[in-house]
């Protein structure tokens, strides 16, 4: 039996339309750009990606990701904190002054507009762990870093880390995201690659640290999607000490892929195949050594398998991913032009950012789109 949607017109009979026939927009929408030669540009093409996808999201939420921003200070992590009132700042630059060095400390530079409100104090850190709490705690420094923004998310009231990583920064509000995008300015950064998402929240409110991208060290990512193996994942990755404090699912796949790559040392296109992992019917098809690999990973992270239909795309130092659930339920589309490569929930957003884009294609579900800047070019 059909689904029906009534609607009332202009002339206020009540008509009824097939299901097809109203425009539900598939939630959520991402975006990318990487220069794969280094060479840096500013947010203004991720941000026209996306115009052309605005009904994609609701308002409630818009965020970017720019890498190679922070030249002058790359060696230190940027911690980009939102504060809810004056006594939360005073409280977190407590508790970092017992950890870090602070080599500066300033707030995030806004444009005002009357389409983004109720912003909290958006402050940036730039700072060093101090060598002495390191050795007194026997932590290499990215374990250190992991586990105070953990502290600092969960101790701290009014007070969220929300991008910590070095030589990159993540810029979220609750708005559309060409909004946000000039909100934070990010027409005067410049970096050799951004990620861009759009949001439409199903399941929670929309606020100003539940936006997109979500991000812990280096890592970032940008998800449209909804998973349905949350609980699973959550329960699985919180063993491993991190803390999913926010209740949705982009938080959970940015630790996994932490958990995956950095803690378990896996290459990309290994968390791929944990993650999307393909079916065993499809690894029963693959040559012996494949199939050991893929059986192995199969089975040691089964409970990191993500179910449902999402694309994300989880950035990086020196580059990007993109990656579609193993069934595709949601679209991803791929282009390039010259040393650019260009990732997007649809081809209009990727033909705003380059009008010329070619080689456009839609990869297949689980197959990772992976995308690497020359090294030393970054």
């Amino acid at each position: 039996m059909g689904v029906f949607a009534f609607i009332l017109p202009e002339r206020g009979h009540r008509a009824m339309k097939l299901e097809g026939q109203i425009r539900i927009p598939s939630g959520c929408a991402i975006a990318a750009v990487i220069s794969k030669t280094g060479e840096r540009m500013t947010g203004e093409k991720v941000i026209a990606a996306m115009r052309p996808m605005h009904d994609r999201s609701n308002g409630l939420g818009g965020g970017f990701a720019g890498y190679g921003i922070y030249p002058e200070y790359k060696d230190f992590y940027a911690f980009h904190i939102f504060y809810e009132d004056n006594d939360s700042k005073t409280a977190c630059e407590k508790m970092l002054k017992e950890k870090f060095e602070i080599v500066q400390a300033e707030e995030i530079p806004i444009r005002k507009t009357p389409k983004i409100t109720d912003e909290p104090l958006i402050w940036r850190y730039f700072v060093a762990p101090l060598r002495s709490v390191l050795a007194r705690m026997q932590l290499d420094e990215k374990e250190f870093v992991a586990r105070a923004v953990m502290k600092m998310n969960t101790k701290l009231q009014g007070t969220y880390v929300f991008s910590s990583g070095k030589n990159m920064g993540a810029f979220k509000a609750v708005g559309y995201p060409e909004d946000v995008g000039m909100f934070y300015r990010l027409d005067e950064y410049e970096g050799y690659s951004w990620t861009a998402h759009g949001r439409y929240p199903t399941n929670t409110p929309g606020w100003w640290g539940g936006a997109h991208p979500f991000t812990l060290l280096d890592y970032s990512v940008v998800h449209n999607g909804e998973i349905s193996s949350y609980d699973a994942n959550r329960r699985f990755i919180e063993m491993f000490g991190y803390q999913c404090t926010l209740q949705t699912d982009t938080e959970v796949i940015t630790y996994i892929m932490d958990y995956l790559l950095r803690r378990q040392g896996l290459t990309l296109e290994e968390a791929a195949s944990v993650i999307a992992a393909p079916f065993w019917s499809t690894i029963a098809r693959k040559g012996e050594e494949e199939q050991q690999k893929l059986t192995y990973l199969r089975t040691m992270f089964s409970s990191l398998l993500v179910t449902g239909p999402f694309s994300i795309v989880l950035g990086f130092h020196g580059g990007l991913m993109a990656l579609n659930d193993r069934l595709k339920l949601r679209s991803m589309v791929v282009g390039s032009k010259g040393d650019n490569v260009y990732i997007a929930s649809e081809e209009a957003a990727i033909r705003a950012m380059e009008p010329d884009a070619e080689k456009i294609y839609s990869p297949a579900g689980g197959e990772p789109v992976i995308v690497k800047v020359k090294e030393g070019a970054y």
